[in-house]
C-alpha cells in the first residue's frame, strides 16, 4: 500500500502549535490573567521534566555508536 502524505509537514504543525500558544499567552495578558499563565507556566515545567525524567538516555545513540565501531574493525 501506498503511504498516504499528509497536507501538512511536521514543521508546518509545530509552527500552527507555537502560534496558538503565543495567541493564547498574548490573550491572557490582554486579560491581566498573570496567575493563570504562571499556572500553566509551573505545569509547563513539570510536563518538561516528566518527560526528560522518564526518558531512555542511557541508550541514545548506542546504535549508530555499534555500526561505527563495527565497521573500522
Amino acid at each position: 500500500m501506498a503511504v498516504k502524505e499528509s497536507k501538512f509537514s511536521r514543521r508546518k504543525i509545530a509552527l500552527l502549535g507555537l502560534l496558538i500558544v503565543g495567541i493564547f499567552i498574548g490573550f491572557l495578558i490582554y486579560l491581566e490573567q498573570i496567575a493563570l499563565l504562571y499556572v500553566f507556566a509551573t505545569l509547563g515545567l513539570v510536563a518538561l521534566l516528566v518527560v526528560v525524567g522518564f526518558a531512555d538516555l542511557e541508550n541514545v545513540g548506542r546504535e549508530k555508536a555499534e555500526v561505527f565501531t563495527v565497521e573500522e574493525k
